[in-house]
Order: structure tokens, then C-alpha cells, then sequence
């Protein structure tokens, strides 16, 4: 039996997250049954994160066994001739049994993508959450600092979360104000927030649940000064709401 690693993006909107489920549609599902027509195979398929319903990806990694002799490459343009236009492979590459695309994971970023007040190209409707206020990105920024090393996120994961530990490292946050965003090749103005963070692991929602709240200070609804007491807290009603999924993407997982 072989190892194949793929990376992939996907446009997450019409699926119900990453991981298999009888509600939905999910990416693993659509991946796995298309793996299978092309093997012959019954796939399992580990993905190196969990995304939620409606969150995008630009690098997922997941890894499958198979018995099959197709070369990697083969293997990746029968996918991409096979799967639906908005799930694509970017690569796929023989590896070690021994890799597992989870736990091997040393971080993962994600960034987050606001439009304010309307602007900005419709295209962008569905990849944004659309804020009709002017935000206060300095506060956003000085709030951002109090998230950065090792906390107990117990306030910004959501119900139902089965992880072990609520303590997670988050190595990098940054806010970033944008006057235009590249779409297929086109500068498109407007006025944008970028979100960039990166964390050893996610909690359940935890990514939204922070811009949830960094927009809170931003409308000046919280204080920088609040987070602190949020994290004390550990109670996830004393943080901000949770960002819309639409806005989310799993930009790179690092090994």
C-alpha cells in the first residue's frame, strides 16, 4: 500500500465543511468518493483540518492509502478531470506512511476577510463579511496583541468543541488594511481588513470567534482592555459574536 499526500484549495460555500457528515455535502465525501471511482478502492481520507460549513481553503492537506499503481501525478489530473470545478488539486505526491497530515501539523493560519461599508467589487460578497460601519483598526490592532501567545481559549471555541485542551499557542496575529484586493488578475478597489493569524491548533470556531470579537472593539462596542478579562472569564458569551464562515480561509498548513 501507498501513501499519497494532496494539497488542495476549495471554494467552500456550497459544502458542508470539510469533514464527512449525514446533514451535507462535504469536501471529504465529494474527495473520497471521487478518489474511489478512479482506484477502485473504499477511501478513507484524513484531512489536516476540520473546516466548518462555507469556509474556504488554498491549503488543505489530506492523505489517503491506496493499493493503486497510477503514478501521483496521474492520480492528480484524473481528480481534477473528475471533481467539481470548485474543488481543486494542487498538488499530489507520494509519502511516508508514517506522515500523518494532523498531528504532524507544527501551525496552521488562517486569514479572515472583512469589507467595509459596501465597498469593494461584488465579487468579493461571497469570500467577505460585509461590515456597514467604519471600523477602528487601531483598536482591532491593539486588541490583536493581547491574543498572541499561549492562552486558555475557553472563551472563543464553540459548543460541542471535543477537544482535550482548551490551550492553544497562537505564534501570529496581524491586521492589515487594504485598499484593494487582486481578483483574476484585476486590482479591485474598496476598503478591506485582513485578518492573518497563526496558531499551533484551532479550537472549534475559534478563528471566527476571535474577529467576531476583534470587530466588536472595532465598532467600539468592546475595549482592547476587555480581552484579558474575556480570557478569564472562560465563558464564551463574554466574547464577540461569531464571524460569518464566508470570510474564512485555511491559507497553509506548516510541517
Amino acid at each position: 500500500m501507498r501513501s499519497i499526500k494532496l494539497l488542495l484549495e476549495y471554494d467552500g460555500t456550497a459544502y458542508q465543511g470539510w469533514q464527512s457528515q449525514r446533514s451535507g455535502i462535504t469536501i471529504q465525501d465529494i474527495l473520497s468518493g471521487t478518489i474511489g471511482s478512479i482506484t477502485g478502492e473504499r477511501i478513507r481520507l484524513i484531512g489536516a483540518s476540520r473546516t466548518d460549513a462555507g469556509v474556504h481553503a488554498c491549503g488543505q492537506v489530506a492523505v489517503f492509502t491506496t493499493g493503486s499503481d497510477l503514478p501521483a501525478d496521474v492520480l492528480k489530473r484524473a481528480l481534477n478531470a473528475k471533481l467539481p470545478q470548485d474543488i481543486r488539486i494542487l498538488s499530489a505526491d507520494d509519502s511516508s506512511r508514517a506522515f500523518h497530515p494532523r498531528y504532524d501539523a507544527l501551525r496552521k493560519r488562517y486569514v479572515y476577510l472583512l469589507r467595509i461599508n459596501g465597498t469593494g467589487a461584488a465579487f468579493f460578497s461571497r469570500y467577505t463579511w460585509n461590515i456597514r460601519i467604519k471600523m477602528n483598526t487601531h483598536a482591532m490592532m491593539k486588541a490583536a496583541e493581547y491574543f498572541s501567545g499561549e492562552h486558555d481559549f475557553s472563551a472563543f471555541r464553540a459548543s460541542g468543541c471535543s477537544a482535550k485542551t482548551t490551550v492553544r499557542t497562537i505564534s501570529m496575529i496581524r491586521i492589515s488594511v487594504l485598499d484593494t484586493l487582486d481578483f483574476m488578475t484585476i486590482s479591485m478597489p474598496g476598503s478591506y481588513i485582513k485578518v492573518a493569524m497563526e496558531a499551533n491548533a484551532f479550537l472549534r470556531h475559534m478563528a471566527r470567534n476571535i474577529v467576531g470579537t476583534l470587530v466588536e472593539v472595532g465598532r467600539g462596542r468592546m475595549s482592547a482592555e476587555d480581552i484579558p478579562a474575556i480570557f478569564a472569564s472562560k465563558d464564551r458569551t463574554a466574547a464577540g459574536p461569531t464571524a460569518p464562515a464566508s470570510g474564512l480561509f485555511l491559507e497553509q498548513v506548516l510541517y
